[in-house]
């Protein structure tokens, strides 16, 4: 499973369109297809109930959903925390102060 798997599986149940969801990911529709299928039978379930008209999420899709949903947030919110660190606006500074030093 990729990370741009998470983001296609969040895009379509937004859109409930292949086309527009493909487009919304500047890839073309039949990848995306196949890529939904894939993972569903790689998950053991299904996540969405499709005819020609309509995409719609299953009970499970929409608990699969919020799940992806929040693993996406706690990526971005990683990434947010590994550059704050990495620029000095995060972490800790330990300062230590022996009384008698003073005296000196």
């Amino acid at each position: 499973m990729e990370l741009r798997h998470l983001r296609y599986f969040v895009t379509l149940p937004e859109e409930l369109h292949f086309g527009r969801a493909a487009e919304c990911l500047h890839i073309v529709q039949p990848p995306l297809r196949r890529q939904i299928q894939q993972w569903e039978a790689q998950l053991g379930l299904e996540l969405f109930l499709c005819t020609k008209t309509k995409v719609e999420l299953t009970t499970a899709g929409e608990v699969f959903l919020n799940q992806v949903q929040q693993i996406l947030k706690q990526l971005e919110h990683a990434v947010q925390l590994g550059r704050q660190t990495s620029r000095g606006l995060r972490g800790q500074i330990i300062f230590g102060f022996v009384t008698s030093a003073a005296y000196v």
